[in-house]
């Protein structure tokens, strides 16, 4: 069981990494295009960096400003297509960019605290937290009946163990070893989506996703190589 500060700490965390940034997100997704919140997805890093030299008056190298801007021409050469042929909202972009906010704020917070708490109860109590946190607006966001047919439950179980299980635990053990470093493989989560579309929802792969998967492996390479020489 956490203690004194702790469930403070655990508050914050779930309020940023499941509350508020998976709330907002799903908000978001009714407003833009699959294009954009790939794009979206990668300005995490640069949020991390950001946040992580501020909060820790860390220094962020050369390598990973080079990396960042790697990363990010990667993601938009791989989604420039898709850009093309749908259209987006201000409000689903407002939405989108304050939801990674709120997950950068949320990574660089569980960094810089000094746990006595195993990673698996941590992720346990802020899931839980984050849920209960969560639970009016589900209330008031309600729109269409429940369907509790197979594709409801083997979608909740793939989000409950691949994902808020097995995931989060090699995220939050990347976090602890260094939140910028960790965050320059988000750069592959985008690369991923649209290969899974294109598998599972028979979208094109065309050169530009080609393009796009070469610069992002290549930003993931230079932001690794600093672990050979720390900044100070």
């Amino acid at each position: 069981m956490p203690s004194g500060e702790e469930w403070k700490h655990l508050t914050v965390f779930g309020a940023f990494n499941t509350a508020l940034y998976l709330g907002i997100f799903i908000i978001a997704l009714q407003y833009i295009t699959a294009g954009v919140t790939a794009l979206a997805i990668a300005l995490n890093p640069l949020f991390i960096s950001l946040m992580s030299s501020f909060w820790s008056n860390r220094k962020v190298t050369l390598a990973e400003w080079i990396s960042i801007g790697l990363g990010i021409a990667g993601v938009f050469v791989a989604s420039y297509p898709l850009l093309n042929t749908k259209d987006v909202t201000t409000e689903g972009l407002l939405l989108l960019a304050l939801s990674m906010v709120a997950y950068s704020y949320g990574s660089v917070y569980y960094a810089s605290v000094k746990w006595k708490l195993e990673r698996v109860t941590i992720n346990g109590w802020q899931v839980l937290i984050g849920g209960l946190l969560i639970t009016p607006a589900t209330f008031l966001f309600h729109s269409q009946p429940n369907h509790f047919d197979t594709r409801f439950w083997l979608s909740l179980i793939w989000l409950i163990v691949p994902v808020s299980i097995i995931a989060v635990q090699l995220w939050l053990l990347l976090l602890k070893t260094d939140a910028v470093r960790a965050s320059i493989w988000l750069y592959l989560c985008p690369i991923f989506g649209l290969l899974f579309s294109a598998i599972l929802l028979d979208e094109p792969l065309t050169i530009y996703t080609l393009l796009g998967t070469i610069l992002v492996l290549c930003a993931v390479f230079i932001g690794q190589k600093k672990i050979d020489t720390p900044a100070r």
